[in-house]
């Protein structure tokens, strides 16, 4: 049994333990936390161990124009992304243990040649201390009474006690709205405009119809119709994805629940979709819609978090290159947030109702459904908590590294259980400290951008006895990083499905940022 606040205390415990670099200054800088736990059950007890196996930091990315053809630079450096990352690192390492022969705490041989699995009773639980940035942060600003709500309709009780019982309860606990005081954005709240912040002067009540019960939003065979389905901005739609599903609308109407306004994504929708109808209160944006990440200034590539990781819900989170060592993807069972607003039914549309109707996946690949859980434990160095410890004299609240003396940085600290070079501080995707002359060389580059992890890749293919090889790595016309991306044929199979039947405007990557080696 795993629970929300346990795991949260474990990654922020975990997160303590490390050194002073690249950390929040207390009361004047706040970041995000992302991690990625080691569950281990025990098959002949309810023993449940569980381990932190990666973690990071971080909450910008950097502009299109300084990303490099040589993958020598970490482009994305959203904690969620950190942590994957790291990850990944720490993957390749029980991979090469398990083909040298040194035995690994995670997988298992399979009866496929150069195939490996997880062993019976491991998986992989991934935190964040916040709802992650984009579709998954579209809520309502009052998730608090919706949240009362569900503990309150639990209880048994007639239709005539609910209808009077719950609406005296719930409206206790209706915080208070400030029509003169903007909402605040939750997610990418440093990239936030001033314009992009408003709120509505009256609440909103929500209209009812008879298919607010009806769950998520129907699938259609076709992609059109299907993105259609999800890129609404009516009240009742927030409602259905943000109220708590045994919440009925006999309920809700007898409640009549007010949302003043929703929590809003700095990320802004991909260049050809739809675009957000910026309407006051809950017309602000539609929901569904994939999101490139805002930059200070320039325009990014990065999809936002909550894409990303329905991405992952679909290709698992190894990537395309381990995936030669894999006989099935790898999928996260379980994914908790810390405390912060957040909403399951949200959680629920961004990161698996939006692929849930992709078929004809090949082997090794479907949609698992993961189990979402909410901690009531607070990252220390959340911005709300940096609010909260701020002093008189410290200066401005910014995010870590922006505050920097010499320049605003993009900052960010990954931490993984590998043998060598376990801490990894970046700055504006480099190593942290170093001079601009080393730029462009080995000292510069962070363990954690694609080049690096390629080589770390390419160290475990050449560590792998020829005759224990996949077969898919048996070819000799592999020379590039896109080479063995595209040689990894059952993934970019089910990354072609993904992009068709539910990310057609996935932006494709520039094959000449990926031809490095």
């Amino acid at each position: 049994m795993v629970t929300a606040d346990e795991i949260a205390k474990l990654c922020y415990e975990r997160f303590n333990e490390l050194p002073r670099r690249g950390k929040p200054e207390p009361g004047r800088e706040w970041t995000s936390l992302a991690a990625v736990v080691k569950i281990t059950r025990c098959g002949k007890s309810d023993k449940v161990t569980k381990e932190v196996v990666s973690l990071g930091t971080g909450t910008k990315c950097i502009g299109q124009t300084a990303m490099s053809p040589k993958g020598d630079v970490l482009n994305d450096s959203h904690a969620e992304v950190i942590a994957r990352r790291g990850c990944v690192r720490y993957l390749t390492q029980e991979l090469y243990r398990a083909v040298s022969g040194r035995g690994s705490s995670v997988f298992c041989q399979t009866m496929h040649q150069g195939k490996w699995r997880l062993q019976p009773g491991i998986s992989f639980l991934f935190f964040t201390s916040h709802t992650p940035c984009g579709d998954a942060s579209i809520i309502p600003t009052n998730w608090r009474q919706l949240q009362v709500c569900t503990s309150v309709t639990s209880m048994k009780t007639d239709h005539r006690t609910v209808g009077v019982g719950l609406k005296r309860k719930c409206e206790a606990h209706i915080p208070h709205q400030d029509s003169k005081r903007p909402s605040k954005e939750e997610n990418d709240p440093e990239e936030t405009k001033p314009d992009d912040i408003q709120e509505s002067k009256q609440p909103l009540s929500l209209p009812l119809s008879s298919s607010a019960s009806d769950g998520e939003p129907s699938q259609s065979p076709s992609t059109k119709t299907h993105l259609e389905t999800h890129a609404l901005t009516s009240a009742e739609l927030i409602l259905k994805n943000s109220a708590p599903s045994n919440v009925s609308p006999i309920c809700c109407a007898r409640l009549n629940l007010q949302v003043y306004d929703i929590h809003r994504t700095g990320a802004k929708s991909v260049p050809g979709g739809l675009a957000d109808p910026l309407e006051p209160g809950m017309g602000y944006h539609s929901t569904g819609l994939l999101r490139l990440k805002p930059g200070r200034g320039e325009s990014t590539l990065s999809l936002s978090c909550s894409d990303k990781m329905a991405r992952w819900g679909v290709l698992g989170f190894q990537g395309a290159l381990l995936f030669h060592y894999l006989q099935e993807a790898l999928y996260f069972s379980t994914v908790v947030i810390g405390k912060c607003p957040f909403s399951h039914e949200a959680m629920q549309r961004a990161l698996i109702t939006r692929c849930s109707h992709i078929s004809d996946l090949p082997a090794g690949f479907s949609v698992p459904q993961p189990v979402f859980l909410h901690s009531e434990l607070e990252f220390p160095f959340s911005r709300h908590q940096t609010e909260l410890q701020h002093k008189e004299g410290q200066g401005c609240i910014t995010p870590c590294g922006a505050g920097s003396v010499v320049k605003s940085v993009i900052q960010a600290v990954s931490w993984c259980k590998v043998p060598e070079q376990q801490l990894d501080v970046t700055a504006s995707g480099f190593k942290q400290g170093v001079t601009k002359k080393a730029l462009g060389t080995v000292k510069a580059r962070s363990a954690l951008c694609k080049l690096e992890l390629f080589h770390s890749f390419l160290s475990l293919v050449s560590s792998t006895d020829v005759s224990a090889l996949p077969h898919s790595l048996r070819r000799t016309d592999l020379h590039t990083y896109l080479d063995y991306k595209e040689a990894s044929e059952a993934y970019q199979q089910a990354w072609q499905l993904l992009r068709n039947q539910a990310f057609p405007l996935w932006p494709r990557s520039d094959r000449d940022l990926l031809l490095f080696r």
